[in-house]
Parts: C-alpha cells; sequence; structure tokens
C-alpha cells in the first residue's frame, strides 16, 4: 500500500467533512481539486493493486514502476488502487499527467514498463495495450483513444457500488472525503431519528445482497423495535461461493466505504458494537480494512462522541477461517462468539436474538456500501432504479468460459444474455454456451434457452434459480454437466457442518452416486451394476428430502444444481448411466479412446508411454488400442504429435 500518514489532521478532516456547507477559500478548494485528482502538477501512476492484479502480476509492475521514477529521476506519485472490475485486463496502470485525461493500459507486465512509460510522459499514446481514458471536462483528451464509458464492458454499467473501486486510492481517508465520503453518516447523526433512517432504507426497496432478498430496512426496524440494552450490527464479508469475489474487491477498493454504511447501520438500530466477519484468506482487503478502521477511529469518525452526535461506534474485524457455512447469519453469528460456526434453528431469528443473545441485524458487503448513496441522494432515487419489486443495481462476479471475466454492476432487470454476451464479451474462443451456474454452489444450472430470464428476484425464481451473492459461472460446449454437479455436490458435501442428518449423509451419498456413474464400468460385476442402478432411482427423491429437512439453507440448497441440471440436462445423465459415455469427454473414467488410421505414423510413441501395453502395432504402421487393457489415463492422447489419438 502507499505510505499515508495513518489518520490525516483533524482540521482537514473537519474541513473536508463541514466545508460541503458553505463556501471554501481558494487555497481548500486547490486542496480538494488535487484529492479528487481534478488537477495535478505532476504525473500520477496507479497500480491496480487488488488480489486479481497482484496475481496477475501487478507487484512486478509496480516495482518496475518505482524502479523507473528512480532511475529516471522524474517526480511523480504511485498510488495503488483496487480492482476496476476488469480482471480479464490486469495488471491495469492508469496515468495522470498535467493537463490531460487518465489513460488506462491493460496487461502491462514489469517488462513492459519503461517502454510505456517512455512513451506516456513523452505524451504519445502507446501502440499497444491501451485500455481507455477517463472522461472529464476540464482535462484535455488523448487523441484517437476511446473513453473508458464507451467500451462495451462498462456502457452499460451502472456503477453505484463500484463507483469509487479502481479509481480512488483506498488508503487515504482524505481522498475518500474529498469524493463526498462520510457526507452520508454526517447527514444521519445531525438530521435522523434511527427511526427515521429505517424508513428511508425501506422506502428506496433495498434488499439484502447476501441472497436472501429480505427488505433491509424492514429488518433494520426489528432490531431497532427488539427489547435490548444492547444489540449488534454484523457486516458478513465471509464470501466463500466457488467463483465469487465482489466483497473482497469491494473492499479492497473502497473499505471507507463499506465502513460508513456500517456506521449508519449500526446508528439506525441504535447499535454501539458492530462487527465484521471477513475471510482470513483475504489477506489485502483486512489489511486495507483495518487501516480504514484505525484511520477513522484517530480522525474522529468512529468511537466517542461521533461529530458531536452523542453517537458511540466501535467497529472490530473478525477473521473466519474460510468455513462456507459461515456465510449463513447464525453460524456466523457463532463463529464470532468464539463457537464452531454451526447454524442454529430460526425462530428465534437474529434481528430478535442473535449474537451474544441480543438483537443482530446481519447485512452483507454489498447491502451496506449502497446505503451511503441511498442517504446523499434519497430513497425515491434508488427506488427508481431496477424493476418494481427489485430496486437498485446488483455486482455479478463473472467467471468461467467468458472473454472478459471480472466484477460488473447492472441495474436490476438486465437480462442474462446482455451480462454474458455484451458485458462479458461472450465465450471464449468462440465456442458455444451451454449452461450459466447462477447463484453460487447452491444455485441452480441455467441451460442457453434461459438468457432472455431478467436479472431480478421474482424472474430468478420463476427460472428455478437464486440471485445468491452475486456468482456466475459460465459454462461452454465442452463441459459436462455430470461433472459440473458432481464438483459442487462435492463442495457443498465438505462444506456442510454435519450438525443435521438430512445434509450431512445426504450430500455424502448424493456425490457418492454421481461418482458411481462416472466410474469406469470394467470389472464392475452384476451386483456393483445393480446398486449403481438403484442409487440412480434414489437421486430425486433423496434430493427433495434434503430440501425439505435440512436444518438451514446450505442443506436446503444443496440439491439445487443436481436437480436443474438432471431438469436442462438429463440426457447426459442419461449417456453416463446407460451408454457410460461422456460426450464432452471429461470424465476420465468414461473415455474410450481409439487410433485414427489415416493419422497414425507409426511413431510408436504411445505405444511406449501406455502403462498397461494396451497399443500394438509395428513401427511405420498404424497402431490400434486393445480395449480391455486400456485404462482411460489419456496418455496416448497427450503425447501423440500427429493427433491421430481421438476420444469416441
Amino acid at each position: 500500500m502507499t505510505e499515508t500518514i495513518v489518520a490525516p489532521p483533524k482540521e482537514i478532516v473537519d474541513y473536508l467533512l463541514y466545508s460541503r456547507h458553505g463556501s471554501t477559500n481558494a487555497m481548500m478548494e486547490d486542496y480538494l481539486n488535487r484529492l479528487r485528482r481534478d488537477k495535478v502538477d505532476r504525473p500520477v501512476i496507479f497500480v491496480g493493486m487488488g488480489t486479481c492484479g497482484i496475481v496477475a502480476g501487478a507487484a512486478n509492475t509496480l516495482t518496475s514502476v518505482k524502479n523507473y521514477l528512480n532511475e529516471k529521476n522524474i517526480n511523480a506519485e504511485v498510488v495503488e488502487v483496487g480492482c476496476i472490475g476488469l480482471c480479464a485486463h490486469e495488471p491495469i496502470v492508469d496515468i495522470q499527467l498535467p493537463g490531460k485525461r487518465r489513460l488506462a493500459l491493460s496487461r502491462v507486465k514489469g517488462e513492459m514498463v519503461e517502454n510505456m512509460l517512455d512513451n506516456v510522459l513523452n505524451y504519445e499514446v502507446p501502440t499497444y495495450n491501451v485500455l481507455g481514458q477517463y472522461s472529464h471536462t476540464s482535462q484535455e483528451a488523448w487523441e484517437g483513444v476511446t473513453h473508458l464509458g464507451d467500451l462495451p464492458f462498462f456502457r452499460l454499467q451502472h456503477r453505484l457500488v463500484l463507483k469509487n473501486c479502481g479509481v480512488i486510492d483506498p488508503s487515504s481517508l482524505e481522498e475518500y472525503l474529498a469524493h463526498g465520503g462520510y457526507g452520508a453518516l454526517e447527514r444521519v447523526l445531525r438530521n435522523y431519528a434511527p427511526s427515521k433512517v429505517c424508513d428511508i432504507v425501506e422506502e428506496s426497496g433495498l434488499r439484502g445482497r447476501g441472497g436472501g432478498g429480505f427488505n433491509t430496512g424492514r429488518k433494520w426496524k426489528i432490531a431497532l423495535n427488539a427489547p435490548g440494552d444492547e444489540k449488534y450490527m454484523v457486516c458478513n464479508g465471509d464470501e466463500s461461493d466457488p467463483g465469487a469475489f465482489m466483497d473482497r474487491a469491494i473492499v479492497e477498493g473502497d473499505p471507507h466505504r463499506l465502513i460508513e454504511g456500517l456506521a449508519i447501520a449500526a446508528y439506525a438500530i441504535n447499535s454501539g458494537k458492530a462487527f465484521i466477519y471477513i475471510r482470513a484468506e483475504y489477506a489485502v482487503a483486512v489489511e486495507r480494512l483495518r487501516h480504514a478502521l484505525e484511520q477513522a477511529t484517530q480522525a474522529g469518525i468512529l468511537g466517542y462522541n461521533i461529530m458531536n452526535s452523542g453517537f458511540n461506534l466501535s467497529i472490530q474485524v473478525r477473521e473466519g477461517a474460510g468455513a462456507f457455512v459461515c456465510g449463513e447469519e447464525t453460524a456466523l453469528i457463532s463463529s464470532i462468539e468464539g463457537k464452531r460456526g454451526m447454524p442454529g434453528p430460526k425462530p428465534p431469528f437474529p434481528a430478535t436474538r442473535g449474537l451474544f443473545g441480543r438483537p443482530t441485524v446481519v447485512n452483507n458487503v454489498e447491502t451496506l456500501v449502497n446505503i451511503p448513496p441511498i442517504i446523499d441522494n434519497g430513497p425515491d432515487w434508488f427506488a427508481g432504479i431496477g424493476t418494481e419489486k427489485s430496486k437498485g443495481t446488483k455486482v455479478f462476479a463473472l467467471a468461467g468460459n467468458i472473454t472478459n471475466t471480472g466484477l460488473v454492476e447492472v441495474n436490476m432487470g438486465t437480462t442474462l444474455k446482455t451480462l454474458v454476451y455484451t458485458i462479458g464479451g461472450g465465450i471464449k474462443n468462440g465456442k458455444n454456451l451451454k449452461a450459466i451456474q447462477f447463484g453460487g454452489p447452491s444455485g441452480s444450472c441455467l441451460p442457453e434457452k434461459s438468457l432472455d430470464v431478467s436479472i431480478d428476484y421474482e424472474s430468478l425464481t420463476e427460472a428455478g434459480t437464486i440471485m445468491g451473492s452475486g456468482g456466475l459461472v459460465v459454462m461452454d460446449e465442452d463441459t459436462c454437466m455430470v461433472d459440473i454437479v458432481k464438483f459442487f455436490t462435492d463442495f457443498l458435501q465438505q462444506a456442510s457442518c454435519g450438525k443435521c442428518i438430512p445434509c450431512r449423509e445426504g450430500s455424502r451419498r448424493l456425490h457418492e452416486i454421481l461418482e458411481n456413474i462416472t466410474r469406469r464400468p470394467v470389472n464392475e460385476s452384476g451386483h456393483e451394476t445393480l446398486e449403481r442402478f438403484k442409487g440412480v432411482l434414489q437421486l430425486e427423491n433423496l434430493a427433495e428430502v434434503m430440501r425439505d429437512t435440512s436444518l438451514c439453507g446450505l442443506g436446503q440448497t444443496a440439491p439445487n444444481p443436481l436437480l436443474s441440471a438432471l431438469k436442462h440436462f438429463r440426457e447426459e445423465f442419461e449417456e453416463h448411466i446407460f451408454d457410460r459415455k461422456c460426450r464432452a469427454g471429461v470424465c476420465k473414467d468414461l473415455r474410450v479412446f481409439a487410433i485414427d488410421v489415416e493419422k497414425c505414423t507409426g511413431c510408436t510413441i504411445c505405444a511406449r508411454k501406455c502403462p498397461t501395453m494396451a497399443i500394438i502395432g509395428a513401427p511405420r504402421t498404424p497402431h490400434f488400442i486393445i480395449e480391455d487393457k486400456c485404462i482411460g489415463c489419456g496418455i496416448c492422447f497427450d503425447v501423440c504429435k500427429f493427433v491421430a489419438v481421438i476420444i469416441k
């Protein structure tokens, strides 16, 4: 992270907070312009240092940038920012020169830095890896460079939650304040009673973004009106869905926004103590969050008598061990209490009896980050975005076989087709779409014909899936749906806390049955065949029992991938069961290899590598595979230089 003072002097914080209500002098106005990068007097180089950027090599890029500036003795500012959302193009480096607009460059590896900076610092646009330029009315545009907002990836997005991510310095409290940060908290503390804040959020129509979709303001009112001398506000940052990384990116790129939303929520329910429960694996996010909390506390934005309002609030970070079940609010509460993360029965709901037996509200990161703009712009503004019953925007993590992997934020009501093909850039390598796993591991596999479904709570329920937290995995034509279901079932089986029998034993049995139908049939006895078919007949019934009798949401939704795949891709299951065939060639035990005699040159490499000597043939003549001896390992397929080995 960039080196900064932990917190700016209190007079600067006071000015940035309170100058919004009156006139500003020329000197402070100039200071604000520089914080907002409206005006710079030296080059500023922004390096995307979110986790996705670091994995793509951004740390080497950052080192190369600093080395270049030192060697050339150039006076420039280097700023580490979060992810702008376009993870497929990381590492991303932005450069802003005095008088010019901020220029974004993609896939900037360390070895490319010297040539890139040589060009840009001499006011020349590089001929490669130019992503686009930011819009700004008072800065000169780069000729021939597309505006970022005009790119297909950004054009249809409505960035409310992700507004600051990848743009501002997440380690700078001053910069957040200069962009209007903590103004909503100040407005709430000075003008509204807690019940009024609950009314505003309820009127906005904001629903929980963690998957449940319950009206947030209504949930707060239950806790506010619940008897108790102590109440707790909890932020659920335990993001554990495979392929989901929305919360991580938000915390890494804009931690003060989360703190502001959490503080407003705590005030709304009369809570003086709040917790942020976040995965310990999110090292960058945890570091930036702790840094931001320390800044806010030292600046008087958190702590005792905040902004002279009489409201006291302390926020603690609790790091989770990565248990998937702790995404469920009662299991999360148990973990914060120091117990094993296991779900409890409901009712009573946490809003009336939660953490340490006190009224507790649990909201996820995205829900809380929506709060400041609702306060700033009013409930009617937010209610005017989205659909009749699903208001606002939703952040999604695009993953899988899609061209533009990354984070996107769209209005509720946007179609899946727009998300996948317009914003996401379509399927990689020009292949066809097969399915979309929507709603995380407990969501459903939707076929291509579901692309016209709009993204809102009601439409997704009608389509047989759930909103979830926002993970969206795209699968192409080479995907085996049985294998995908087996993966998610295995994940959920391992994630089960084991407390209730339907989930613990049901998920294990589902996985066993799926393993049996993807197992190689060689040497299978009649008894084993009968057991396999008996298991297959139990699949749907077992899934229904799990859904009806499991204690918490994990077990109740664990059968969703299987049931949805059976509904839309039953023929693939039947092929695995009756024909012992995997059309995608993914299930290794069901692969049958053969040699194309027209392509085989008799080089003998496949025969020499075969571990069971199942390949015969004389040198320089076509070879053959003895199926009874073949174990389907695929070594021959991998080593053949002439593409002569094929999967039947």
